[in-house]
């Protein structure tokens, strides 16, 4: 698709562009960049070993949860969070063919998710707050050995006590909620749910739909003795956190009211969303497109009023 041409030219002198904004193709550019430097980001971080905070005998105690199969492995989280939202905006697009609404979706989804990885593995490595089930991760045969100090002399697998300190925030709950929370407000705007006297009941059920399935997501990871309750509900805030942050900068908000929103110069090509005008025939009228109103009729004389002295006072 050919970008318009939108630099500023001087028609007076026929010189360069002056104070010409950026292109949005350049725009564009950067941003994907910036998702390229916030994977690096997240891996490298990943790659980090965790604080390994102290615990003793006392706190071991209320570490002894089983270690169980985790009912939702991780490597399926982007699978539900990420490629299903990217599928659903593609039905949309294949819907209204707006290329600009897809790309900004799509760009959108991703910024959110890896924004919130790499916030949550950033947390996780500092607190180095122990798993439910640490006390298995580092006593695989149930035999306890502590220091002088009393920290635990963990001689389980190193890998799997390094990941027993990272419990908080969960994972599994912040990637769910950045991802289908993201999709949640993506179709909100779509369906108008917000809007007054255009919302159903049956919208706003299908607009909770992906918030639910994130929320099932916590509870198994509570169930499977992977998280604490305070770990699940910290990373669900800080997902839907980033989400609704992200959203905004790409979308106007789904519950805005149409006579008091100015969209930004980026939400104003997605406005689409909350127009029933199609795609195609939309047109940008310009000031200068305006026709001048020229004054119809004769004016009207208006006579002044007489002096007070001819009117005998």
């Amino acid at each position: 698709m050919r970008e318009p041409d939108r630099s500023c030219r001087n028609d007076a002198s026929g010189d360069a562009a002056v104070a010409a904004p950026t292109s949005p193709r350049r725009r564009r550019r950067m941003d994907w960049l910036m998702v390229l430097v916030l994977m690096f980001m997240y891996f490298g971080i990943y790659l980090i070993h965790p604080f390994q905070r102290f615990v003793g005998s006392d706190m071991i105690t209320h570490l002894k949860c089983p270690l169980i199969t985790v009912t939702v492995p991780f490597w399926t989280v982007p699978l539900y969070a990420v490629v299903l939202p990217i599928g659903i905006f593609v039905l949309v697009y294949m819907r209204r063919r707006d290329a600009y609404d897809l790309h900004d979706a799509i760009l959108g989804i991703l910024f959110s998710v890896l924004v919130t990885g790499v916030l949550t593995e950033t947390t996780k490595n500092a607190v180095g707050w122990p798993r439910p089930d640490f006390f298995w991760r580092c006593f695989p045969d149930g035999n306890e050995v502590y220091d002088r100090l009393g920290n635990v002399v963990c001689h389980g697998k190193k890998s799997f006590v390094l990941d027993g300190y990272k419990s908080f925030p969960s994972g599994h709950a912040s990637w769910s909620f950045a991802g289908l929370g993201f999709l949640s407000l993506y179709l909100s705007g779509k369906l108008k749910v917000f809007e007054h006297g255009g919302g159903h009941v049956a919208k706003l059920l299908l607009v909770l739909l992906p918030l639910l399935i994130a929320y099932i997501v916590g509870i198994f990871m509570v169930n499977d003795y992977m998280h604490h309750p305070q770990d699940v509900f910290f990373g669900s805030l800080m997902g839907l956190l980033v989400a609704k942050l992200v959203y905004l900068q790409f979308f106007p908000s789904p519950h805005y009211h149409r006579d008091d929103f100015v969209p930004t110069p980026v939400q104003s090509r997605t406005i689409v969303q909350t127009s029933d005008i199609p795609v195609q025939s939309r047109t940008i009228v310009q000031p200068s497109d305006i026709p001048a109103i020229a004054p119809v009729g004769r004016p009207m004389d208006i006579e002044a009023p007489a002096p007070l002295e001819s009117r005998g006072l």
